[in-house]
């Protein structure tokens, strides 16, 4: 199954060079050879995204004087983490797949609560 997933990675990966490629032909000569550097892109920017959440958190609570975790905090880490995981799958690292996509699962069930009480509050 997770071979599976890594070659439509893989494919879709190939196409996203073929089209930077047409759009930026100064890319050609390294994406022709090297098309695996787009998923190493992908990497990189999921593993920004999921530290900016950091960033938020940090700037949130300097802004009232205590910690808070910011609304942003939960995207920043559900986008962050489905990148990674993405990434992990292509990959095929079992050890890196279950990691964020447990962590997805905690992510997402934070929201939840979020939006739960939220509802609850203005009911």
């Amino acid at each position: 199954m997770i071979s599976y997933l890594s070659e439509i990675i893989s494919i879709g990966s190939y196409k996203l060079a073929s089209i930077l490629i047409f759009l930026l032909p100064f890319t050609e000569p390294y994406l022709s050879q090297n098309p695996e550097l787009i998923m190493l892109v992908v990497g990189f920017g999921g593993q920004g995204l999921f530290a900016s959440r950091f960033i938020i958190q940090w700037i949130s609570s300097e802004s009232v004087g205590r910690s808070v975790i910011p609304i942003g905090f939960w995207y920043c880490s559900i986008g962050g983490g489905a990148v990674m995981l993405i990434y992990a799958i292509w990959r095929e690292d079992p050890v890196f797949i279950s990691g964020q996509g447990l962590g997805l699962l905690i992510y997402l069930r934070n929201l939840y609560f979020i939006f739960k009480e939220k509802k609850e509050n203005n009911s």
